[in-house]
């Protein structure tokens, strides 16, 4: 009888990255009581926010070659440790240097985490099991760890304060780590609970170059000149534009559009968040069943571009007729049509590059963190300039039909050579 093994490393991916969302949100959670005791402004604050993903763009993008050359257990131990001290330090930071420092490790430390979580896949499934996979962790697991870290993280400090908050953060962390070393291998064949017939059925989903599972220097041409990996980027910049723009400006945008209370704020910013996990989850299905049925790899960017065009569109009626309802429900699709794309940008990643899944899933990262610095200035910039969002939803919507476009017309379906046949001894 076939172990399913795999499964149990990909659950465990998807808690490392609900830990490492509430981790990088949770400084949002203690603004009021940093700033009281740090003597940190509004425009410091800012800085440092941006700060994490500035570190977290530079270190998406190597990490990935790390990734590659030493497989995803030691990188993301190595990388977990790091995210939980700098966890642990935020309360000790002093004041304002020390709290960019820390929040620029702490964006170092959480980078490998989709880099390595695409190679993991990439050695753990077959091809035709990757997008849920994928989905729960790219889609389901950001999506949902947003929906539940206010309640979570306002819990703890309520109970244990706010330097408490963040300890047990980070202890949370160590807790990863000391289950990853017992569980976590880079691939089934290293795994003692993984039987043979289990073996055998990931290895026959599986291309030569993942079958192989080889590690060395970063082939930087290959990468480089991957037609499809930079529509990738393109197209996941596009995505993340809308993403970070919501995160960091949707409670402000109804607050000040709608006059909303806080705790009005709080509720109304679930809607989006909950269409964020439905539009991961059917993406998910989506794009493993049209797979299985065409086994076309391009079959997976016409699923993401129709998903950006119908994403782009929803925003329309919003900067149309901005009324509340009408700004909560078509705000709603939007985000929930985006992340139709949430885990398919990592399947598209290991298409694109199989023989280095981590350096091409880093290069999409450092697009999408790009995404985090730019969003943010630039819906600043336009709010303060116009004193609407309207121009900024413009900008969103505008983006997402580009990246679309780009998805339907201009990917290639790309030459596969496919796992000769072998033994189970071999596998």
């Amino acid at each position: 009888m076939q172990t399913r093994f795999r499964w149990a490393t990909i659950v465990l991916i998807v808690v490392l990255i609900v830990i490492n969302y509430i981790d990088r949100s949770a400084v949002s959670y203690a603004v009021q009581p940093l700033q009281q005791e740090f003597g940190i402004s509004t425009a410091q604050y800012g800085i440092i926010s941006s700060a994490f993903a500035i570190g977290y763009m530079v270190f998406a993008f190597l990490s990935g070659p790390l990734v590659d050359r030493f497989g995803p257990r030691k990188v993301l131990l190595v990388a977990i440790t790091i995210f939980s001290i700098a966890t642990a330090l935020v309360p000790l930071a002093g004041g304002f240097v020390g709290l960019l420092l820390i929040r620029i490790i702490l964006g170092a430390g959480e980078a490998p985490a989709f880099p390595a979580a695409t190679r993991t896949v990439s050695r753990w499934l077959p091809r035709a099991e990757r997008g849920f996979a994928l989905a729960l962790i790219g889609g389901v697991a950001v999506s949902g760890s947003l929906l539940i870290a206010g309640p979570v993280l306002t819990n703890l400090i309520g109970a244990v304060g706010w330097r408490g908050m963040f300890w047990v953060m980070a202890v949370l962390g160590v807790a990863w780590a000391a289950v990853a070393i017992g569980l976590l291998r880079n691939t089934p064949s290293e795994s003692p609970r993984v039987n043979e017939a289990e073996r055998a059925f990931i290895a026959a989903g599986q291309d030569i170059e993942e079958s192989e599972n080889r590690s060395g220097s970063v082939d930087w041409r290959s990468l480089l000149t991957n037609r499809n990996l930079w529509i990738v980027a393109v197209g996941y910049f596009s995505w993340g534009f809308m993403f970070w723009g919501f995160m960091y400006w949707l409670p402000q945008f109804l607050s000040t559009s709608y006059g909303l209370s806080i705790k009005a704020v709080g509720a109304f910013s679930i809607a989006p968040w909950a269409a964020g996990v439905v539009g991961a989850l059917v993406g998910g299905f989506l794009v493993d069943r049209v797979y299985r049925r065409t086994q076309s790899i391009r079959s997976r960017f016409t699923i993401m571009g129709c998903a950006l065009l119908l994403s782009g569109a929803s925003l329309i009626p919003v900067f149309v007729d901005p009324t509340l309802t009408v700004a909560l429900i078509f705000i709603s699709l939007g985000v929930g049509f985006g992340f139709v794309t949430g885990g398919i940008w990592w399947v598209a990643s290991i298409d694109a590059e199989p023989g280095q899944p981590g350096s091409a899933a880093g290069f999409a990262d450092a697009a999408f963190a790009l995404a985090g610095i730019v969003a943010p200035a630039v819906m600043g910039f336009i709010v303060s300039s116009t004193g609407t969002f309207t121009s900024g939803f413009i900008v969103m919507s505008a983006l997402a039909v580009i990246g679309a476009l780009l998805m339907l017309f201009a990917t290639r379906e790309p030459a596969r050579r496919e796992t000769p046949a072998r033994s189970v001894e071999e596998v």
